[in-house]
């Protein structure tokens, strides 16, 4: 399973894409999108997607995660922020891929147990998660592996966004549909 995890921001969008089989979790690629304050929002929104699209079209993978918006005071820059992310998620559906959505605090808590943790701490844990040394920088990188792994711990058993055409996910609490639609998380003995 290949995942690309993304963190996105108006001048900084970080992503990762992450792989898990057998032997465990490895780095495909990750970096950031810096985007230069001069250039208007309409031409950074057009770089993130074109170079999210490279990303995609390069590693092919079978999803995608995203953080969900948190609550700013700014209303300006949730806006901005808003206008990004409806282009990835546009993106996205466009690829063909499934959309999982994080909230901050679940990233956290899927990576170092905390849902109140430090950009250290996760980007300790990540780096510890995938083997990395050193730690990737900037914040941006380790925060969108960390949705990226956010998603192979949880991902399956979270609601999807499909992209049109797609069947719809099973939801509801049975182990049953959980175990035969996420045969690559079951652990057969």
């Amino acid at each position: 399973m290949v995942v690309l995890g993304i963190d996105p921001g108006s001048l900084n969008t970080g992503y990762g894409v992450v792989r898990r089989d057998s032997t465990g979790f490895s780095v495909l690629s990750c970096g950031v999108i810096r985007l230069h304050p001069s250039k208007s929002h309409a031409e950074r929104i057009g770089r993130i997607y074109c170079d999210l699209d490279e990303v995609i079209e390069e590693f092919h993978p079978d999803r995608a995660a995203l953080e969900t918006v948190f609550l700013s005071r700014n209303v300006q820059s949730a806006l901005k922020l808003g206008q990004v992310r409806g282009a990835v998620i546009a993106l996205v559906m466009n690829r063909g891929l499934s959309l999982h959505e994080y909230a901050p605090r679940e990233v956290k808590s899927a990576v170092t147990g905390r849902g109140a943790a430090s950009k250290e701490q996760v980007a300790f844990m990540v780096a510890r998660m995938l083997a990395l040394n050193p730690v990737p920088k900037p914040y941006d990188v380790t925060d969108a592996l960390g949705i990226a792994l956010c998603d192979l711990l949880r991902g399956e058993s979270r609601e999807i966004l499909q992209p049109a055409g797609k069947a719809e996910s099973p939801k509801g609490g049975s182990w049953a549909k959980f175990v035969n639609a996420s045969p690559d998380l079951i652990i057969r003995r």
